[in-house]
C-alpha cells in the first residue's frame, strides 16, 4: 500500500500534539517513515550506496523485486530527492541512478538496520573499520562545550547521556 508523500505531514494522533519549532523525535520518525517506509525502499536505497547503478544492476541486487514495483520506487524515491535518474542512453532512454547527498545519509541507520538485524538472526556483526588502517571504529558520545566524553546513561547524573 503506498502512501502519498507530504514533507511535515504525520499520519495518525501525533499530528494533533504541539510540539516545538523543529518537532519531536516522534515527528522525524513519523517523517522518516513517509519517506521510505514502503516495502523495498530502504532496500533500493542500500544498493545504491557503494554507486550509481543502472536498472538491470539494481534488478540483479534486488531479485524479489518486480520491475514494475522497482520502477515505481526509483520513481519515487527520486521524487523525495533521495536520488538521481541520470540518461545514458535516448534511444531508448535509459537511466543510471545515483544517491543524492541526503539519500547517502542514510548509510549510517541502513547499518545499524542491517546490524540490527544480523544480530536477531543470530548472526555475526562485522564492525565498522578504518579505511586507512583497517582497525574497529569505536563509537563514543563526546561534548564539544565540556570537551571530554560522555559515558552511557548510568547512576552518575552529571555524565548521564540523555535525549532531549
Amino acid at each position: 500500500m503506498a502512501t502519498s508523500y507530504q514533507p511535515g505531514a504525520m499520519s495518525d494522533s501525533r499530528q494533533d500534539q504541539p510540539s516545538g519549532p523543529a518537532g519531536t523525535a516522534a515527528d522525524g520518525l513519523a517523517e522518516a517513515l513517509a519517506v521510505l517506509g514502503d516495502r523495498w525502499s530502504l532496500a533500493v536505497v542500500a544498493s545504491l550506496l557503494d554507486g550509481p547503478l543502472r536498472f538491470g544492476a539494481l534488478q540483479e541486487r534486488l531479485p524479489a523485486i518486480s520491475p514494475n514495483v522497482l520502477s515505481q520506487r526509483l520513481r519515487t524515491l527520486e521524487a523525495r530527492g533521495l536520488l538521481v535518474a541520470s540518461p545514458y542512453s535516448e534511444r531508448p532512454t535509459r537511466y543510471a541512478y545515483e544517491l543524492t547527498s541526503d539519500g547517502r545519509e542514510l548509510a549510517g541507520a541502513l547499518r545499524l538496520l542491517g546490524d540490527w538485524g544480523l544480530r536477531r538472526l543470530g548472526g555475526a556483526v562485522e564492525p565498522p573499520r578504518h579505511g586507512a588502517c583497517g582497525a574497529e571504529l569505536e563509537v563514543r558520545w563526546y561534548c564539544p562545550v565540556c570537551q571530554r566524553p560522555v559515558a552511557s546513561p548510568s547512576n552518575d547524573d552529571e555524565d548521564e547521556l540523555f535525549y532531549a
